[in-house]
Order: C-alpha cells, then sequence, then structure tokens
C-alpha cells in the first residue's frame, strides 16, 4: 500500500485543527510549530486564538482559519458576519462557517445563499462552508453543495466532527455535484494515515484534523516495514 501511494504528500493536505474548546495557549502555540514543521498548509482554530496564531506564525507560510458559528451554525446571520468580519480583522485568511441546517431542512434556501454570499463578499476570503453531513440526507447534502457553490465558497467540507466522521462515500458525492469547481473538505474523525489515503483517493483536496504528526508517523512506519521486507 505504501509503495502505491508513497508519490502522494499528505502533509500537503492537512489543515492542522485545534478545536477543543479547553485548549491552552500553549497548545495553540505548539499547533502552530507543527504545521510550521511538517508543512501543513493551515491551522485552524476558534477565533479567540487567531491573534496568537498569527503571532506564531508571522512571516511563515501557514494559512491560518477561524471556525464561524461552529458547531451548530445556528447564531444568527448578523452574528457570523461580524465573528466572521473580526476574525478577519484578526488575521485569520481562511473562514469555515457552519451552514445552518435548520435552515436547509425547511427549505429556506434564500436565507442560507445570501447569509454566506454575505460572509464571502464582505471578508473578502476563502470561505469552507461545513455540512454536517451525518444530519442530512442525500439530496439535502446535493441541495446544499449547490447552494454553497452559488454563494462563491471556495470550499465544502463534511462534517464539524461533533456528530459523525467523514466518509469516503460522502466525498464521492460532493465532488460529483461540484465537478471540481470548488475543493471539497473531510473532516471529522480523521485519526490514521489509511484513513486520510481512502478520503483523497475519493476525491478531498483538504483533511481537518488534529492528528496530522500522528499519520506521518504511521506512515513512516509502514515505509520502513515495506523497506525492511
Amino acid at each position: 500500500m505504501v509503495e502505491s501511494y508513497a508519490e502522494i504528500d499528505i502533509a500537503s493536505f492537512i489543515d492542522h485543527t485545534l478545536l477543543n474548546p479547553v485548549a491552552t495557549p500553549e497548545q495553540v502555540r505548539q499547533w502552530c510549530d507543527e504545521a510550521e514543521r511538517f508543512g501543513f498548509p493551515t491551522v485552524c482554530f476558534y477565533p479567540t486564538q487567531v491573534q496568537q496564531a498569527v503571532e506564531a506564525l508571522h512571516r511563515k507560510q501557514t494559512q491560518i482559519a477561524a471556525v464561524i458559528g461552529f458547531p451548530s451554525g445556528c447564531t444568527t446571520s448578523a452574528v457570523k458576519i461580524y465573528e466572521a468580519e473580526e476574525a478577519v480583522e484578526n488575521g485569520a485568511t481562511e473562514l469555515e462557517v457552519v451552514i445552518n441546517h435548520g435552515w436547509l431542512k425547511a427549505g429556506l434556501v434564500d436565507s442560507l445563499h445570501q447569509e454566506l454570499a454575505t460572509i464571502v463578499s464582505t471578508t473578502g476570503q476563502s470561505v469552507k462552508a461545513i455540512l454536517e453531513t451525518h444530519l442530512l440526507i442525500d439530496a439535502e447534502k446535493t441541495l446544499a453543495a449547490e447552494i454553497c457553490m452559488d454563494a462563491g465558497v471556495s470550499f465544502l467540507q463534511t462534517n464539524t466532527g461533533w456528530y459523525g466522521a467523514a466518509t469516503a462515500e460522502d466525498v464521492r458525492l460532493l465532488k460529483a455535484v461540484t465537478k471540481d469547481r470548488i475543493g471539497i473538505k473531510a473532516a471529522g474523525g480523521i485519526l490514521t494515515f489509511e484513513q486520510a489515503i481512502d478520503l483523497i483517493l475519493a476525491g478531498a483536496n483538504r483533511l481537518g484534523t488534529s492528528q496530522g504528526p500522528t499519520m506521518l508517523r504511521q506512515r513512516d512506519t509502514l515505509e520502513e516495514g515495506v523497506k525492511s521486507k
């Protein structure tokens, strides 16, 4: 397996994510250091941690993402827009916005579209729309993807990680709907190198996980096992 996938630079897919509500400043610093060391493209934090991450990654290539409306997506549009604008003012270069799934299920597509489109236009930054695919049927996933694309998002994300894990099936579905017009981020429950590879092969362009360094160690162990045979 490792020999077959050796050409995949898994580090380049990882958004190094720390969304533990009791995370300390020391952990934020650790995540930033690891992202720089391993070449992860992005770190992802709560908005309160953005300024610290900006200071830690000053003049570094790693981008800084902030979650918005996380994890429920049920704050008002005004609150989400303010939260997004403040995160960008503090230095976030990517925003990960949890959509309002109640609106989606109720068919309030105009409200859902307007909220996302306003965040995209007012911040001018890359927006990842977070779906909670574990709570949606396929028709709702498809509708959400179409609304999010029309609103101008840059990525669709499969899960928050609070209600279910990313699956290759959901990645393939979103990939088929979007037809490579935007990126697909798999997130939620991605703990192993093998899981990461499966999701990448299914079409994920990014992986949201707190286990990036562990996955790289797992990869190295597998490579050593292959070489020793």
